[in-house]
């Protein structure tokens, strides 16, 4: 299947590592030119030279404080300086859930709240914001939002309100930006085997459907699908990517 990707222009949040990585790759084999914007310098050229050596594509990279407005809009201007525009937006830009104990809901505080909703929430509607102009202006564009399974289960009270609070807003989002041919849509990542898992992590059962954990390669194939024309029958929607939920229904 060609994905209509050849020569189409994607940013991608969060992109020198993780999930953000494998996406921008797969987007660069698929025939996008790509900017990847994080916080790390040195791992975004490290980055950069690595997607373009696998791809042959024309990759970007840029520095990204996702807490800071400023800091956002250079970035994204820089971006399309580069690109030549923007049609598609992946946000990835947040921490990771799952890498450390979460709370008890008497251990959360303002302050980690509000830093988690800055970033991953408001950070990513402050990207789309700065994104969808451009995409608006040639009528056509796809903006990808990657939240967590948190937002479908208990466990941490911060997971869950962040990764819904991303959902609702995508939802928003595709409402509004329909009439201008910008599908909008949230995908859930579960636990997800990057260049940061262990050996003895990746290797113990999982409790998803597939019995294995589910490797961000694998969400960037989602994620690439989604980001291409073929992908025009699901817009508002979230798409969880973490290899089934037992027993779960949801409609």
């Amino acid at each position: 299947m060609d994905l209509e990707l050849t020569g189409k222009r994607a940013l991608v949040t969060g992109g020198s590592r993780g999930i953000g990585k494998a996406i921008a790759m797969e987007l660069a084999r698929e025939g996008a030119d790509v900017a990847i914007a994080a916080r790390d310098q040195a791992r975004i050229d490290a980055t950069v030279a690595e997607i373009a050596a696998a791809s042959g594509r024309k990759i970007f990279g840029t520095t990204l404080d996702a807490a800071d407005a400023s800091s956002i809009t250079e970035m994204v201007r820089a971006s399309a300086e580069a690109l030549g525009g923007i049609d598609i937006l992946v946000n990835a830009a947040a921490r990771p859930g799952g890498q450390a104990p979460a709370p008890r809901w008497d251990g959360v505080t303002e302050e980690s709240l509000f830093e988690e909703l800055q970033v991953k929430v408001l950070g990513y509607l402050r990207v789309a914001q700065a994104s969808a102009p451009f995409m608006i202006e040639q009528g056509w564009g796809r903006i990808i939002n990657i939240s967590g399974m948190a937002a479908r289960q208990t466990g941490s009270v911060i997971g869950s309100i962040r990764n819904v609070a991303v959902s609702a807003m995508s939802k928003n989002l595709a409402d509004e930006l329909a009439p201008h041919g910008i599908n909008v849509v949230t995908v859930h990542p579960g636990t997800t085997r990057t260049e940061a898992t262990s050996a003895e992590a990746a290797a113990r059962p999982a409790t998803n459907l597939v019995g294995r954990m589910i490797d961000a390669t694998e969400v960037a194939y989602v994620v690439t699908f989604l980001a291409s024309p073929k992908s025009i029958a699901i817009d508002g929607d979230t798409i969880a990517a973490g290899g089934g939920v037992p027993r779960a229904i949801h409609y």
